[in-house]
């Protein structure tokens, strides 16, 4: 039987059932006994309608078809075809299968997203059913097994670590409190940069710098004594180079989870290596927060965990573990995303001179030459918020979002979505739509100062321009990266003047992963701009 045909019998039914349950309800309120009597028949018929309700909703679920895709090959599925840029090959087959496709890649069902209407089904309409990530199963040999925020379960326990995350550390007030901390990073990047006049730098390493220090001042910075700092700072740092560069590397059991246990290509083994080294790490640094006295009253978020731990709820109590795991997270997660950022909005800026030029124009006449950028000169720097911006909408460092996976079987955009297949919203597709977008493949900043561009903010509501993701995993650092982001363009563009080194040419070319980097490092000239010497201190 057809499945209109069903519906329409079980509406049919359903609305006879229950205006003869409404009749037979009247007329029992009434004292004959031949109404009572029917009582039983009433119960009956009432459970008839709710089986037949549950079925019919059930084979018509059912009956729906997976999204369109490409046919793939026994055993491997789609893998032979697979693509090195990921995220523009799947906006490619979404051109000739449609907004919604799917496609095995080994045993995994893909199911990905590339269109505004479909996103906001995913992450607003159906955002509850969604709410669960697809951690790779390499993510296990970090700290034991044990998820922070980012890769774990949607529940209680990730809405705890969640809430003590936004509530003290990365909503807006917090990070007013923290301005010392970001003014210190910066300033030390100014002289650093300066110290390196006339030659080449890797732009990317010294915003990794900046964006590690920021990072992990706020994180423990009152926690460790000033002498070991840079000590431990250094040995942090290179684990976390380790392994971010082990979680770029393509693994097998991604595709094949049942062959997880084996680890074939090693990344298991490798990244529990940089695991333990990360744990002895995050474990020292627990056991000096835990002695030190905080005598001058600051407080970094290290301290405010411990104290959480002593008090907090013992329904879903901050163990040791996730203290450590959050920790981990907010370091590997938002100083790869936000560091990369930068470097894509840098590489834009030497691309197109004249964007470079009219921000430092809006510089000089908002900031002048005799003061550095401060925070509080970033509202009013309107062309440099729309390069930001353009940036993120050209090179959304996430394009694919980190994966989601449906709690039950579910319909979207009229197919079936099944429960355990990984879903992926091509955000990087979306982002450059030429429905949506004017020229979207340009580097264009004025189309957000102007007209209905101009309105467009990345707060997750805008499904045609959502760079941090939106819905209940929306990315918690987003305040922090935005202010970020700002104060270290304006600031780099405010101090120096930028050129390619001689001889060469500006590399855009991307390489995928869950973080979309530069295939090629970007390297550039500085030349300081400003007068006065005093201004690349860090002072």
């Amino acid at each position: 039987m057809e499945t209109a045909t069903i519906v329409g019998l079980q509406n049919k039914f359903t609305e006879a059932a229950q205006t003869a349950w409404s009749w037979a309800v009247k007329r029992s309120n009434h004292n004959d006994g031949q109404w009572r009597s029917l009582g039983p028949f009433l119960v009956a018929a009432l459970a008839a309608i709710l089986v037949w309700s549950h079925l019919a909703k059930k084979t018509t679920k059912s009956r729906l078809p997976l999204p369109p895709g490409p046919r793939g090959v026994p055993f491997l599925g789609c893998i032979p075809y697979l693509e090195p840029d990921i995220h523009s090959w799947f906006a490619r087959l979404a051109r000739e299968y449609g907004p919604i496709i799917s496609l095995r890649l080994g045993q995994k069902l893909y199911v990905v997203v590339s269109s505004p209407s479909l996103a906001k089904e995913l992450l607003k309409d159906q955002d509850a059913t969604f709410a669960n990530r697809d951690a790779p199963p390499g993510s296990l040999a970090l700290l034991s097994g044990v998820h922070g925020m980012g890769w774990a379960p949607y529940g209680a326990r990730w809405r705890m670590l969640r809430r003590v995350c936004m509530g003290e550390i990365l909503n807006s007030s917090k990070l007013d409190i923290s301005y010392d901390v970001r003014r210190s990073a910066v300033r030390e990047m100014v002289a650093e940069v300066h110290g390196g006049t006339g030659a080449p730098i890797n732009v990317g390493n010294v915003m990794f710098v900046v964006m590690y220090k920021v990072i992990t001042g706020l994180l423990w910075g009152g926690s460790v004594a000033e002498k070991e700092k840079r000590q431990v700072g250094d040995e942090f740092q290179q684990v976390v180079e380790y392994l971010t560069s082990v979680f770029c590397k393509p693994d097998v059991s991604d595709f094949f989870p049942v062959l997880a246990p084996f680890d074939l290509g090693g990344v298991f083994r490798q990244t529990k290596k940089g695991g333990v080294r990360l744990e002895q790490i995050l474990d020292s640094l627990i056991n000096q927060s835990q002695k030190r006295s905080n005598t001058e009253g600051t407080r970094d978020f290290l301290q405010i965990l411990l104290k959480i731990q002593n008090s907090g709820d013992p329904k879903t109590p901050l163990t040791r573990s996730h203290i450590k795991s959050l920790l981990m997270e907010l370091v590997l997660v938002g100083n790869d995303t936000t560091w990369t950022t930068m470097e894509w909005a840098m590489t834009e800026v030497m691309k197109h001179p004249e964007v470079m030029k009219k921000a430092q124009e809006e510089l000089d006449k908002v900031v002048g030459r005799s003061y550095p950028v401060e925070e509080a000169d970033l509202p009013n720097l309107h062309y440099v918020n729309a390069f930001v911006k353009e940036a993120l909408r050209l090179h959304p460092v996430v394009p694919l979002m980190l994966p989601r996976t449906p709690s039950e079987s579910t319909p979207v955009g009229g197919y079936m979505v099944p429960k355990g297949s990984r879903v992926l919203v091509n955000m990087w597709a979306i982002q450059r739509d030429p429905a949506a977008w004017e020229s979207p493949e340009e580097f264009r900043p004025e189309r957000f100062m102007t007209g209905n561009d101009g309105k467009r903010e990345f707060t997750g509501n805008d499904f045609h321009y959502f760079p941090f993701g939106s819905g209940r995993r929306i990315c918690p650092g987003m305040a922090l990266a935005e202010k970020m982001l700002m104060y270290v363009m304006a600031t780099l563009l405010h101090s120096f003047d930028w050129k390619l080194p001689q001889g060469t040419e500006l590399e855009v070319s991307e390489k995928f992963g869950i973080v979309l980097k530069k295939a090629k490092p970007l390297m550039a000239v500085p030349t300081p701009r400003l007068s006065d010497p005093d201004l690349y201190t860090c002072n």
